[in-house]
């Protein structure tokens, strides 16, 4: 069973930047796609973006394309999510998951395993 945990959330100017982590346990890691999805207060989960097990195919929401950037180094076991450019409309809780076969999906149903989450904070 693959483990997860998120780091890099905090408190950011709207206009910042921020990198989010995903560390991940379990040798498997490196043959799965891996999503970010956020939440914020009394919203449901979100889709944010994708990547397959090389990184080398992504997609991404229509609100983050151009500015949020999902990449990935398997020999560290860890997913990235650089976030450029941030707005308020960006605060929540960002969530990494994977356990993930349906390429394409944007839906928290396809995703089988999950962290805990980082708080990302945008102030105007």
């Amino acid at each position: 069973q693959v483990q997860l945990v998120e780091s890099g959330g905090g408190l950011v100017q709207a206009g910042g930047s921020l990198r989010l982590s995903c560390a991940a346990s379990g040798r498997t890691f490196s043959t799965y796609a891996v999503g970010w999805f956020r939440q914020a207060p009394g919203k449901e989960r979100e889709f944010v973006a994708a990547c397959n097990w090389s990184g080398s195919n992504t997609y991404y929401a229509d609100s983050v394309k151009g500015r949020l950037t999902i990449s990935r180094d398997n020999a560290k076991n860890t997913v990235y999510l650089q976030m450029d450019s941030l707005k308020p409309e960006d605060t929540a809780v960002y969530y990494c998951a994977t356990n993930f076969y349906n390429w394409g999906s944007t839906s928290p149903a396809d995703f089988g395993a999950w962290g805990r989450g980082t708080q990302v904070t945008v102030s105007s």
